[in-house]
């Protein structure tokens, strides 16, 4: 992982103090994507074919589910509190109603308040259990449901803040009465991706 962080000691080049969220929401573009974690930038991984294919698929998908009462949307920064501290997450995938924000909504900026939904998936050079431990976080700082997408087993990990989570295989229908109207499997998804 690539890192970036500000110095702001001239006299000692070698320390480096953490990036405060304005720091880093003032950063310039550069043609990567980055993540605030305890004070750094952390650049993410650049997706590989099946994450490129999945991401398509399921914004396809759930962009039709939710045509006119909510968006999804493919790597949109959200800030959150991470035992904490500022953080300011990039998911793969995020479902934000229009009851939580407004469909005329329009700012060049990260996700202003709390999606209902995170999906995350499982990169080659990443394991299940940091995901896990990501959707943990995402939990704790008040985002409903974390979807963990689990290419090598074809599944879709549903993480919930009162709950175990659960894995969903095969033809195995995921409902949700969050989500009213999604019925969907995890095979589903992996067969339109062509994987």
């Amino acid at each position: 992982m690539t890192s970036i962080a500000i110095e702001k000691n001239a006299t000692d080049p070698e320390v480096k103090q953490p990036l405060t969220l304005e720091e880093f929401l003032n950063l310039p573009d550069i043609d990567a994507s980055y993540e605030l974690v305890e004070g750094e930038a952390i650049k993410k991984m650049s997706p590989k074919f099946f994450h490129s294919s999945l991401t398509t698929i399921f914004w396809v998908e759930l962009s039709s589910w939710c045509d006119g009462f909510g968006r999804v949307r493919v790597e949109w920064s959200v800030v959150l509190k991470r035992r904490g501290k500022d953080w300011v997450p990039v998911p793969d995938l995020l479902y934000v109603s229009h009851e939580r924000l407004a469909a005329d909504w329009r700012e060049d900026a990260p996700c202003p308040v709390l999606p209902e939904l995170v999906i995350e998936i499982v990169s080659p050079d990443q394991t299940f259990n940091q995901l896990a431990q990501k959707a943990m976080d995402y939990l704790s700082a008040g985002v409903d449901r974390v979807w963990v997408v689990y290419p090598p087993m074809r599944s879709l990990t549903v993480f919930f803040a009162d709950r175990p989570p659960e894995t969903y295989r095969g033809n195995r229908l995921l409902t949700d009465e969050l989500f009213p109207n999604l019925a969907v499997t995890s095979e589903q998804f992996f067969v339109k991706a062509g994987i």
